[in-house]
Protein backbone atom coordinates (compact mmCIF):
# COMPACT_ATOMS: atom_id res chain seq x y z
CA UNK A 1 0.00 0.00 0.00
CA UNK A 2 2.90 2.79 -0.34
CA UNK A 3 2.49 5.43 -2.25
CA UNK A 4 -1.05 5.33 -2.26
CA UNK A 5 -2.83 8.37 -2.10
CA UNK A 6 -3.67 8.64 1.75
CA UNK A 7 -7.32 9.45 2.68
CA UNK A 8 -8.30 9.82 6.55
CA UNK A 9 -11.59 8.10 7.49
CA UNK A 10 -13.63 10.05 9.91
CA UNK A 11 -16.14 7.52 11.50
CA UNK A 12 -19.69 9.71 12.60
CA UNK A 13 -21.26 6.28 14.29
CA UNK A 14 -21.52 7.71 17.66
CA UNK A 15 -22.71 10.99 16.59
CA UNK A 16 -24.82 11.55 13.16
CA UNK A 17 -25.23 7.88 12.81
CA UNK A 18 -26.98 7.82 16.47
CA UNK A 19 -29.59 10.70 15.41
CA UNK A 20 -31.20 8.10 12.86
CA UNK A 21 -34.86 7.31 13.87
CA UNK A 22 -35.09 4.33 15.65
CA UNK A 23 -31.85 4.15 17.20
CA UNK A 24 -30.36 4.49 20.68
CA UNK A 25 -26.79 3.85 21.90
CA UNK A 26 -26.23 3.27 25.33
CA UNK A 27 -23.15 4.80 27.17
CA UNK A 28 -21.82 0.81 27.22
CA UNK A 29 -22.50 0.61 23.71
CA UNK A 30 -20.75 3.86 22.53
CA UNK A 31 -17.71 3.05 24.59
CA UNK A 32 -17.89 -0.85 22.82
CA UNK A 33 -17.99 0.51 19.23
CA UNK A 34 -15.21 3.42 19.80
CA UNK A 35 -12.61 0.56 21.00
CA UNK A 36 -13.97 -1.40 17.95
CA UNK A 37 -13.58 1.32 15.52
CA UNK A 38 -10.03 2.05 17.11
CA UNK A 39 -9.68 -1.56 16.55
CA UNK A 40 -10.56 -1.20 13.07
CA UNK A 41 -8.35 1.06 12.41
CA UNK A 42 -10.16 4.65 11.23
CA UNK A 43 -8.40 7.67 12.07
CA UNK A 44 -11.27 9.58 13.72
CA UNK A 45 -13.85 8.82 16.03
CA UNK A 46 -16.50 11.31 16.80
CA UNK A 47 -17.82 10.60 19.81
CA UNK A 48 -20.63 12.81 20.26
CA UNK A 49 -21.72 16.73 21.03
CA UNK A 50 -20.67 16.73 25.15
CA UNK A 51 -23.05 20.04 24.87
CA UNK A 52 -25.89 18.55 24.27
CA UNK A 53 -26.78 15.62 26.44
CA UNK A 54 -25.31 14.18 29.82
CA UNK A 55 -24.69 10.66 28.30
CA UNK A 56 -22.46 12.48 25.89
CA UNK A 57 -20.69 14.15 28.71
CA UNK A 58 -19.78 11.13 30.36
CA UNK A 59 -18.93 9.53 27.52
CA UNK A 60 -15.97 11.86 27.18
CA UNK A 61 -14.84 11.39 30.74
CA UNK A 62 -14.80 7.51 30.41
CA UNK A 63 -13.30 7.27 27.02
CA UNK A 64 -10.13 9.36 28.14
CA UNK A 65 -9.20 6.29 30.10
CA UNK A 66 -9.22 3.88 27.20
CA UNK A 67 -5.93 3.43 25.64
CA UNK A 68 -6.72 4.52 22.02
CA UNK A 69 -3.98 2.91 19.65
CA UNK A 70 -5.32 4.78 16.25
CA UNK A 71 -8.46 6.59 16.44
CA UNK A 72 -8.63 10.45 17.69
CA UNK A 73 -11.24 11.14 19.40
CA UNK A 74 -13.12 14.42 18.27
CA UNK A 75 -16.08 16.03 20.30
CA UNK A 76 -18.54 17.68 18.12
CA UNK A 77 -20.29 20.85 18.77
CA UNK A 78 -21.24 24.25 16.79
CA UNK A 79 -19.59 27.60 16.80
CA UNK A 80 -20.57 30.35 19.71
CA UNK A 81 -23.43 31.79 19.65
CA UNK A 82 -24.40 35.22 18.03
CA UNK A 83 -23.53 38.17 20.14
CA UNK A 84 -21.81 35.86 22.55
CA UNK A 85 -18.52 36.02 23.67
CA UNK A 86 -16.24 33.02 22.70
CA UNK A 87 -15.05 32.33 25.96
CA UNK A 88 -18.32 32.45 27.69
CA UNK A 89 -20.57 30.34 25.64
CA UNK A 90 -21.18 27.36 27.07
CA UNK A 91 -21.23 24.63 24.15
CA UNK A 92 -17.78 25.85 23.61
CA UNK A 93 -16.39 25.37 26.97
CA UNK A 94 -18.13 21.93 26.54
CA UNK A 95 -16.36 21.25 23.56
CA UNK A 96 -13.10 21.98 26.03
CA UNK A 97 -14.27 19.96 28.58
CA UNK A 98 -14.47 16.79 26.79
CA UNK A 99 -10.69 16.91 26.85
CA UNK A 100 -10.27 15.24 22.80
CA UNK A 101 -7.19 15.91 21.18
CA UNK A 102 -9.52 17.15 18.44
CA UNK A 103 -12.49 19.26 18.52
CA UNK A 104 -14.95 19.31 15.03
CA UNK A 105 -16.55 22.67 15.20
CA UNK A 106 -19.42 23.34 12.63
CA UNK A 107 -20.68 27.04 11.16
CA UNK A 108 -23.05 28.24 8.63
CA UNK A 109 -21.92 28.29 5.17
CA UNK A 110 -25.40 29.28 3.47
CA UNK A 111 -26.68 32.46 3.95
CA UNK A 112 -30.45 31.17 4.05
CA UNK A 113 -29.68 29.67 7.51
CA UNK A 114 -27.78 32.48 8.74
CA UNK A 115 -30.77 34.94 8.07
CA UNK A 116 -33.32 32.60 8.35
CA UNK A 117 -32.39 29.89 11.38
CA UNK A 118 -29.77 31.86 13.42
CA UNK A 119 -31.62 35.32 12.80
CA UNK A 120 -28.27 37.35 12.44
CA UNK A 121 -26.00 38.94 10.12
CA UNK A 122 -23.77 37.56 7.72
CA UNK A 123 -20.71 39.38 9.18
CA UNK A 124 -21.62 38.57 12.26
CA UNK A 125 -21.64 34.94 11.42
CA UNK A 126 -18.06 35.13 9.38
CA UNK A 127 -16.74 36.53 12.96
CA UNK A 128 -18.33 33.26 14.73
CA UNK A 129 -16.87 31.13 13.12
CA UNK A 130 -13.16 32.61 12.95
CA UNK A 131 -13.30 33.32 16.93
CA UNK A 132 -14.44 30.25 16.86
CA UNK A 133 -11.99 28.26 15.75
CA UNK A 134 -8.96 30.56 16.86
CA UNK A 135 -10.30 29.90 20.53
CA UNK A 136 -10.57 26.44 20.03
CA UNK A 137 -7.51 25.95 17.88
CA UNK A 138 -5.04 27.94 20.64
CA UNK A 139 -6.17 24.86 23.34
CA UNK A 140 -6.27 21.77 21.28
CA UNK A 141 -4.24 20.02 18.64
CA UNK A 142 -6.40 19.86 15.78
CA UNK A 143 -9.90 22.12 14.47
CA UNK A 144 -11.70 20.59 12.00
CA UNK A 145 -14.47 23.08 10.50
CA UNK A 146 -17.46 21.51 9.11
CA UNK A 147 -19.15 23.61 6.50
CA UNK A 148 -22.87 22.73 6.92
CA UNK A 149 -24.66 23.08 4.16
CA UNK A 150 -21.98 24.37 1.86
CA UNK A 151 -23.02 22.51 -1.13
CA UNK A 152 -26.31 24.58 -0.79
CA UNK A 153 -24.69 27.68 0.70
CA UNK A 154 -22.48 27.38 -2.62
CA UNK A 155 -25.10 27.30 -4.86
CA UNK A 156 -27.20 30.20 -3.35
CA UNK A 157 -24.19 32.43 -3.13
CA UNK A 158 -20.82 30.98 -3.92
CA UNK A 159 -18.60 34.31 -2.55
CA UNK A 160 -20.25 34.20 0.77
CA UNK A 161 -19.88 30.45 0.87
CA UNK A 162 -16.29 30.50 0.45
CA UNK A 163 -15.98 33.68 2.66
CA UNK A 164 -16.97 31.30 5.49
CA UNK A 165 -14.31 28.78 4.86
CA UNK A 166 -11.78 31.96 4.80
CA UNK A 167 -12.78 32.89 8.68
CA UNK A 168 -12.32 29.43 9.38
CA UNK A 169 -9.18 29.04 7.97
CA UNK A 170 -7.93 32.37 9.45
CA UNK A 171 -9.20 31.11 12.68
CA UNK A 172 -6.16 28.08 11.88
CA UNK A 173 -8.75 25.44 11.55
CA UNK A 174 -6.71 22.02 10.34
CA UNK A 175 -9.11 20.72 7.93
CA UNK A 176 -12.37 22.54 6.16
CA UNK A 177 -15.08 19.85 5.37
CA UNK A 178 -17.47 20.85 2.72
CA UNK A 179 -21.22 19.26 3.78
CA UNK A 180 -23.86 18.15 1.79
CA UNK A 181 -26.03 18.08 5.19
CA UNK A 182 -29.76 17.49 2.96
CA UNK A 183 -27.75 14.85 0.79
CA UNK A 184 -29.59 16.93 -2.32
CA UNK A 185 -26.62 17.85 -4.45
CA UNK A 186 -25.97 15.38 -7.38
CA UNK A 187 -22.39 14.22 -8.21
CA UNK A 188 -21.61 16.42 -11.28
CA UNK A 189 -22.49 19.85 -8.78
CA UNK A 190 -20.30 17.76 -6.12
CA UNK A 191 -17.47 17.33 -8.56
CA UNK A 192 -17.79 21.36 -9.87
CA UNK A 193 -18.23 22.74 -6.69
CA UNK A 194 -15.22 20.98 -4.86
CA UNK A 195 -13.54 21.77 -8.53
CA UNK A 196 -13.80 25.38 -7.33
CA UNK A 197 -13.01 25.15 -3.71
CA UNK A 198 -9.42 23.76 -4.34
CA UNK A 199 -8.69 26.83 -6.44
CA UNK A 200 -9.86 29.18 -3.92
CA UNK A 201 -7.95 27.90 -0.82
CA UNK A 202 -4.67 25.82 0.00
CA UNK A 203 -6.27 23.66 3.09
CA UNK A 204 -6.95 20.11 3.70
CA UNK A 205 -10.52 19.51 2.51
CA UNK A 206 -13.04 16.70 3.94
CA UNK A 207 -16.40 15.51 2.23
CA UNK A 208 -19.63 14.74 4.81
CA UNK A 209 -22.55 13.63 2.28
CA UNK A 210 -25.91 12.40 3.65
CA UNK A 211 -28.23 10.16 1.21
CA UNK A 212 -31.30 11.55 0.82
CA UNK A 213 -30.70 11.64 -2.91
CA UNK A 214 -29.24 7.98 -2.43
CA UNK A 215 -26.13 9.51 -3.96
CA UNK A 216 -24.01 9.87 -0.34
CA UNK A 217 -21.13 7.39 -1.58
CA UNK A 218 -20.80 8.23 -4.97
CA UNK A 219 -20.75 11.89 -4.08
CA UNK A 220 -18.30 11.48 -1.39
CA UNK A 221 -16.14 9.04 -3.88
CA UNK A 222 -16.53 12.62 -6.60
CA UNK A 223 -14.97 14.79 -3.58
CA UNK A 224 -12.04 12.39 -3.18
CA UNK A 225 -11.52 12.29 -6.75
CA UNK A 226 -11.03 16.04 -7.00
CA UNK A 227 -9.05 15.93 -4.31
CA UNK A 228 -10.82 15.78 -0.76
CA UNK A 229 -8.22 13.80 1.59
CA UNK A 230 -10.77 13.18 4.71
CA UNK A 231 -14.21 11.27 4.50
CA UNK A 232 -17.01 11.55 7.17
CA UNK A 233 -19.11 8.91 7.11
CA UNK A 234 -21.02 6.01 9.49
CA UNK A 235 -20.78 2.04 9.45
CA UNK A 236 -24.20 0.68 7.53
CA UNK A 237 -24.83 4.28 6.60
CA UNK A 238 -26.83 5.04 9.69
CA UNK A 239 -27.63 8.91 10.28
CA UNK A 240 -30.80 11.44 10.03
CA UNK A 241 -33.22 11.11 7.26
CA UNK A 242 -31.83 8.82 4.83
CA UNK A 243 -28.81 8.34 6.79
CA UNK A 244 -24.69 9.43 5.98
CA UNK A 245 -22.67 8.02 3.45
CA UNK A 246 -21.72 4.46 4.49
CA UNK A 247 -18.15 3.49 4.94
CA UNK A 248 -18.93 0.26 4.46
CA UNK A 249 -19.28 1.00 1.24
CA UNK A 250 -16.88 3.68 0.70
CA UNK A 251 -13.69 2.04 2.21
CA UNK A 252 -13.62 -0.69 -0.08
CA UNK A 253 -14.80 1.36 -2.90
CA UNK A 254 -11.73 3.85 -2.53
CA UNK A 255 -9.82 1.29 -1.21
CA UNK A 256 -10.22 -1.21 -4.14
CA UNK A 257 -11.34 0.63 -6.96
CA UNK A 258 -9.52 3.83 -6.70
CA UNK A 259 -6.13 2.54 -5.20
CA UNK A 260 -6.75 5.21 -1.96
CA UNK A 261 -5.32 3.81 1.24
CA UNK A 262 -7.93 4.10 4.29
CA UNK A 263 -7.21 1.17 6.27
CA UNK A 264 -4.20 -1.55 6.65
CA UNK A 265 -5.35 -4.28 4.34
CA UNK A 266 -5.80 -6.89 7.44
CA UNK A 267 -8.72 -4.25 8.79
CA UNK A 268 -10.48 -4.38 5.28
CA UNK A 269 -10.60 -7.76 6.07
CA UNK A 270 -12.63 -7.54 9.36
CA UNK A 271 -15.52 -5.35 7.41
CA UNK A 272 -18.15 -7.43 7.26
CA UNK A 273 -17.08 -8.38 11.21
CA UNK A 274 -17.12 -4.58 11.99
CA UNK A 275 -20.53 -3.81 10.43
CA UNK A 276 -21.92 -7.36 11.88
CA UNK A 277 -20.97 -5.95 15.10
CA UNK A 278 -22.20 -2.36 15.03
CA UNK A 279 -25.65 -3.43 13.48
CA UNK A 280 -25.65 -5.86 16.85
CA UNK A 281 -24.86 -3.07 19.35
CA UNK A 282 -27.15 -1.04 17.33
CA UNK A 283 -30.45 -3.53 17.66
CA UNK A 284 -30.58 -3.47 14.44
CA UNK A 285 -31.40 -6.08 11.30
CA UNK A 286 -28.68 -6.59 9.57
CA UNK A 287 -29.54 -5.55 5.71
CA UNK A 288 -28.39 -9.21 3.44
CA UNK A 289 -28.16 -6.62 0.44
CA UNK A 290 -26.02 -4.33 1.79
CA UNK A 291 -22.76 -3.97 -0.45
CA UNK A 292 -19.45 -5.98 0.41
CA UNK A 293 -20.71 -6.68 3.67
CA UNK A 294 -24.35 -8.20 3.46
CA UNK A 295 -25.07 -11.93 3.32
CA UNK A 296 -26.31 -11.45 -0.09
CA UNK A 297 -23.28 -9.65 -1.50
CA UNK A 298 -21.35 -12.75 -2.92
CA UNK A 299 -24.40 -15.04 -2.93
CA UNK A 300 -25.32 -17.09 -6.46
CA UNK A 301 -28.94 -18.74 -6.86
CA UNK A 302 -29.26 -18.53 -11.07
CA UNK A 303 -27.91 -22.02 -12.65
CA UNK A 304 -25.87 -19.93 -15.01
CA UNK A 305 -24.56 -18.00 -12.51
CA UNK A 306 -23.00 -20.28 -10.49
CA UNK A 307 -22.00 -22.68 -13.27
CA UNK A 308 -19.95 -19.57 -14.38
CA UNK A 309 -17.89 -18.73 -11.22
CA UNK A 310 -17.09 -22.89 -10.35
CA UNK A 311 -14.99 -22.02 -13.56
CA UNK A 312 -13.91 -18.75 -12.89
CA UNK A 313 -15.10 -16.18 -9.45
CA UNK A 314 -14.56 -13.18 -11.86
CA UNK A 315 -17.40 -13.92 -13.96
CA UNK A 316 -20.04 -13.00 -11.52
CA UNK A 317 -17.62 -11.30 -8.35
CA UNK A 318 -16.41 -7.71 -8.73
CA UNK A 319 -14.04 -7.99 -5.62
CA UNK A 320 -12.76 -11.43 -3.78
CA UNK A 321 -15.06 -11.86 -0.68
CA UNK A 322 -12.59 -12.52 1.65
CA UNK A 323 -10.56 -8.66 0.49
CA UNK A 324 -13.37 -7.43 2.69
CA UNK A 325 -14.01 -10.60 5.30
CA UNK A 326 -16.78 -11.84 3.42
CA UNK A 327 -17.50 -15.77 1.96
CA UNK A 328 -19.48 -16.89 -1.27
CA UNK A 329 -22.58 -18.30 -1.15
CA UNK A 330 -24.60 -20.64 -3.27
CA UNK A 331 -27.92 -21.26 -2.63
CA UNK A 332 -30.25 -23.89 -4.26
CA UNK A 333 -34.17 -22.84 -4.76
CA UNK A 334 -36.54 -23.68 -8.57
CA UNK A 335 -33.84 -21.34 -10.36
CA UNK A 336 -30.47 -23.41 -9.17
CA UNK A 337 -29.23 -25.92 -11.98
CA UNK A 338 -26.42 -29.02 -11.39
CA UNK A 339 -23.81 -26.36 -10.24
CA UNK A 340 -25.46 -25.06 -7.48
CA UNK A 341 -26.02 -28.73 -5.85
CA UNK A 342 -22.56 -29.73 -7.33
CA UNK A 343 -20.96 -26.32 -5.33
CA UNK A 344 -22.77 -27.27 -2.16
CA UNK A 345 -21.69 -31.01 -2.40
CA UNK A 346 -18.04 -29.53 -2.69
CA UNK A 347 -18.24 -27.39 0.69
CA UNK A 348 -19.43 -30.65 2.46
CA UNK A 349 -16.70 -33.12 0.69
CA UNK A 350 -19.59 -34.73 -0.71
CA UNK A 351 -18.96 -36.22 -4.32
CA UNK A 352 -21.18 -35.13 -7.11
CA UNK A 353 -20.30 -34.51 -10.37
CA UNK A 354 -22.34 -32.15 -12.29
CA UNK A 355 -23.55 -34.92 -14.96
CA UNK A 356 -24.16 -37.56 -12.92
CA UNK A 357 -28.12 -38.54 -13.69
CA UNK A 358 -28.55 -38.59 -9.66
CA UNK A 359 -27.81 -34.87 -9.95
CA UNK A 360 -30.46 -34.74 -12.68
CA UNK A 361 -33.16 -36.37 -10.13
CA UNK A 362 -32.00 -34.64 -7.13
CA UNK A 363 -32.68 -31.55 -9.06
CA UNK A 364 -35.82 -32.87 -10.36
CA UNK A 365 -37.08 -33.43 -6.69
CA UNK A 366 -35.58 -30.36 -5.23
CA UNK A 367 -37.65 -28.60 -8.42
CA UNK A 368 -40.69 -30.32 -7.89
CA UNK A 369 -40.80 -29.76 -3.49
CA UNK A 370 -40.56 -26.02 -4.65
CA UNK A 371 -43.28 -26.52 -6.84
CA UNK A 372 -45.53 -27.81 -4.21
CA UNK A 373 -44.66 -24.84 -1.56
CA UNK A 374 -41.14 -25.85 0.21
CA UNK A 375 -38.07 -23.77 0.11
CA UNK A 376 -34.70 -24.98 0.10
CA UNK A 377 -32.75 -21.53 -0.02
CA UNK A 378 -32.22 -20.92 3.66
CA UNK A 379 -32.86 -24.78 4.82
CA UNK A 380 -29.37 -25.85 3.74
CA UNK A 381 -29.95 -29.37 6.50
CA UNK A 382 -33.03 -29.73 4.85
CA UNK A 383 -31.61 -30.10 1.17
Amino acid sequence: MEGQPRVYVYDTTLRDGAQMAGLAFSLKDKLRILERLDDFGVDYVEGGWPGSNRKDLEFFRQARRMPLRRARLSAFGSTRRPGVAVERDANVRALLDAGTPVVTVFGKSWDLHVREALGTTLDENLAMIEETVSYLKARVEEVIFDAEHFFDGYKANPAYALETLRAAARGGADWLVLCDTNGGTLTEEVGEIVRAVRGALDLPLGIHTHNDSGLAVANAMEAVRLGARQVQGTVNGYGERCGNANLCVLIPNLQLKMGMRCVEERSLQGLTALSHFVSEVANRAHDPSQPYVGANAFAHKGGIHVSAILKNTRTYEHVDPEAVGNRRRVVVSELAGRSNLQYLARERDLRLERDDQATAKLLERVKELEYEGYQFEAAEASL
